[in-house]
């Protein structure tokens, strides 16, 4: 008997059915704690055992294992045993893709809202500088 190599799906959101839309909430839920994406960035530069992560991260090690293995469970990390030590790895490189989306969505909002901020500001500014320049003609003509 031989096995068929399993399916590539490229499945999208929409006409998922709610159980399937949990699985894909509790995939965000494991993206949704900053320590896990710091943990994420450290090993975007290459692999790294709780240790090396713990210290570069602020943690003990056990408060990092608990997060890596919520990221592993979560398929976001692979794990590999070498001696006594065990090393993390990202399991899937897309998932840069997927947080880099974010962060430019959320810089573009920032962008947006200081450029609306700013345009307010103008504005506000504007009344103040005349009623200044009106004052300041009204003092003037005052003996």
């Amino acid at each position: 008997m031989t096995l068929s190599p399993p399916l590539k799906a490229c499945a999208k959101m929409e006409g998922l059915p709610p159980e399937a839309l949990g699985q894909v909430a509790a995939f965000f839920q494991a993206l949704s704690e900053p320590t896990r994406l710091q943990i994420l960035n450290l090993l975007r530069q290459h692999e790294r055992n709780v240790g090396e992560l713990a210290q570069l991260c602020g943690y003990t090690s056990a408060n990092v294992s608990r997060h890596l293995a919520l990221l592993t469970a979560h398929g976001l990390v692979e794990r590999q045993s070498r001696g006594t030590s065990v090393f993390y790895r990202i399991a899937d490189e897309s998932i840069y893709a997927l947080c880099d989306l974010v962060c430019d969505r959320i810089a573009r909002r920032l962008d947006e809202k200081a450029h609306e901020r700013a345009l307010f500001v103008q504005v506000a500014a504007r009344p103040r500088a005349q009623g200044a320049a009106a004052n300041a003609r009204l003092a003037r003509r005052k003996p």
